[in-house]
């Protein structure tokens, strides 16, 4: 009999639930568009996938882990601090709900650093001793990742990237409202909403840039060729000042592919200290990684469970 545990990965665009066994497989997932109407409806959504997955389990599921987006309490599981990149998510309440409705411990934590810590356990990050975790989503975050540990520092925001100062504006703020963070150049709105500008196209997705990239178009390659320079220009402060060994790049832009990779990772090394240093980028084993990721808060919150 195997482990099993739900992990819940909710994000601006999508909460996606899965069954994971021993903390390595996923069995089962369900998913939904996520509510733009506050956080009492996504955590009604969230509790919909969760029993939908424990009504599938043909073996008990000993406890539910969710990385959501912003400042969690770990104690309480509660939303302290965030963008209005998800509408209505200050103050929510996440454990307590989906604990009562689903009959198991929940633990929380934020959603980047419950990917995180999935990645850290993936043998190509594990040879190397500091590396940074950086989500290109509807917003933009980050995790710092040392000796296989995730840090979270006093007030849970160790390794957050997305309020770092671009050295170009974006088309579209922040979550915080700003136009000269990271996250108004990279997240995957930003990088669509940049190209909007440049066409005579009205609020085009990231995944029709994509295609029309897949097409062979121009203004798509400078668009993203952009976002991926401005990207390694920004972090590149980062791969100096604490001595990163490596990047890990994930998030529903990487789907974008080599176009935005490689001027990312040739900005990054042109621009670090010393000059000539070579900074591996590397992408998560699996699309799971999220997932996974939750299962492990829920994992390490269990008796015996690593801290």
């Amino acid at each position: 009999m195997s482990d099993v545990l739900i992990g819940v990965d909710i994000g601006g665009t999508e909460i996606v639930a899965g069954l994971v066994h021993d903390g390595e497989r996923v069995s089962a997932r369900r998913s939904c568009p996520t509510p733009r109407t506050g956080g009492g409806d996504i955590v009604h959504r969230a509790n919909d996938l969760v029993t939908g997955l424990m009504g599938e389990s043909a073996e008990p599921v000993r406890a539910v882990g969710v990385g959501a987006p912003g400042t969690i309490d770990p104690v309480t599981g509660r939303v302290t601090s965030c963008t209005d990149t998800v509408p209505g998510w200050l103050g929510t309440e996440i454990a307590g709900p989906l604990s009562e409705r689903a009959g198991v411990p929940v633990a929380v934590d934020n959603d980047v650093r419950a990917a995180a810590t999935a990645v850290a356990l993936d043998a190509r990050v594990r040879e190397h001793g500091r590396v940074l975790h950086a989500s290109l989503g509807t917003g933009v975050g980050g995790a710092l990742i040392v000796d296989g540990r995730v840090l979270r520092g006093r007030f849970g925001t160790h390794g957050e990237i997305a309020h770092l100062i671009a050295p170009e504006p974006g088309h579209l703020p922040c979550g915080c409202g700003r136009h000269d963070h990271l996250e108004a150049v990279a997240a995957g709105p930003a990088i669509a909403a940049a190209y909007t500008a440049t066409s005579d196209d009205d609020g085009l997705t990231l995944h029709e840039v994509a295609a029309r990239l897949r097409d062979g178009e121009q203004r798509a390659a400078v668009v993203v060729e952009r976002a991926g320079r401005l990207l390694g220009r920004t972090l590149s402060g980062l791969v100096t000042a604490l001595d990163l060994d490596a990047v890990v790049v994930a998030g529903g832009a990487t789907a974008l592919g080599a176009p935005l990779l490689d001027p990312f990772s040739e900005a990054l090394d042109a621009e670090s200290r010393p000059p000539g240093r070579n900074t591996p980028v590397l992408l998560p084993a699996t699309p799971d990684t999220p997932v996974l990721g939750a299962a492990l808060v829920a994992a390490h919150h269990l008796p015996g469970g690593r801290p």
